[in-house]
C-alpha cells in the first residue's frame, strides 16, 4: 500500500520500526517518522489521553520544562510582540510566562481553547511546544502557522527528535498513542529550506524557525 508523507506528501516512504501497537513509516524524501492514519486514535480516545496531563502556570517544574524554548525566544523578540501559543492544551503555561514579559498572548487549541479567530490573525511569533508529534496533518498545519507569522517573526516548537533506528526502537517516546508523527533534525531542515526560512536547535528538543523580511 501507498503511503503519503504527512509532511511532504511524497509517496517514497518505507517501513522504518514496528513494535506491538503501531508501524511507523518514513519517508525518503524528508526523513518525517509517521504513524499510519488507520493507527490513529479517534479525537474522542486523543482528548482522553491530553486530559490526563496536569500542566500548570502554577507548575515551576513545568515552567521550567518550557524554559528550554521560552529563553531562547525571549532573547529575539521585540518589546511587545504579539504571540500565539497553538496548542496551549488544557492548562495554558506559556502563554503566561510570555504575557509576564510584556507580550500579548492569543492560545489556541483545537480541545481546549477551540476559538479559530486566533486562526485569521497574524503573529510576530507562534509556539507550539509538545504540539508537532501530534499532528496527522503536520505539513498543512505547518504551512498554516507560517502563513501566519508576519515577515521577521518566529515559530518556536518543541518535540523530541528522532536520531536512529536503534534508538527509535528503544525510545519511550512511541509508546505515547498520541504520538504520530517524529522529526528529525533532518526533517526540520528540509522543511525550513523549502519555505525559505532559516532555522535553529537551540536544544536537544527545541527548534526556531526565522521568516525572513524579504
Amino acid at each position: 500500500m501507498m503511503r503519503r508523507c504527512p509532511l511532504c506528501a511524497e509517496t517514497t516512504t518505507a517501513l522504518y520500526h514496528r513494535d506491538r501497537r503501531r508501524d511507523y513509516y518514513q519517508c525518503a524524501t524528508c526523513e518525517l517518522v509517521f504513524v499510519p492514519p488507520e493507527q490513529h486514535l479517534s479525537a474522542a480516545a486523543e482528548k482522553a489521553e491530553y486530559d490526563k496531563h496536569q500542566n500548570s502556570p502554577h507548575d515551576t517544574g513545568y515552567r521550567r520544562f518550557l524554559g528550554r524554548l521560552f529563553t531562547p525566544l525571549l532573547a529575539k523578540l521585540t518589546p511587545n510582540a504579539r504571540g500565539l501559543d497553538f496548542g496551549s492544551g488544557p492548562g495554558p503555561t506559556l502563554s503566561v510566562m510570555f504575557a509576564e514579559q510584556g507580550h500579548s498572548m492569543a492560545i489556541y487549541d483545537p480541545f481546549y481553547a477551540p476559538d479559530t479567530s486566533a486562526l485569521t490573525q497574524t503573529f510576530d511569533f507562534i509556539t507550539a511546544t509538545e504540539v508537532v508529534e501530534h499532528l496527522a496533518q503536520p505539513g498543512k498545519v505547518l504551512e498554516q502557522l507560517i502563513a501566519q507569522l508576519a515577515p521577521g517573526g518566529y515559530l518556536g516548537l518543541m518535540t523530541k527528535r528522532v536520531a536512529s533506528p536503534e534508538a527509535f526502537a528503544r525510545w519511550h517516546y512511541i509508546s505515547d498513542p498520541t504520538h504520530i508523527s517524529f522529526f528529525s533534525e533532518t526533517s526540520f531542515r528540509w522543511w525550513a529550506q523549502k519555505n525559505s526560512l532559516v532555522v535553529e536547535f537551540p536544544g536537544p528538543d527545541t527548534v526556531i524557525l526565522y521568516k525572513t523580511l524579504t
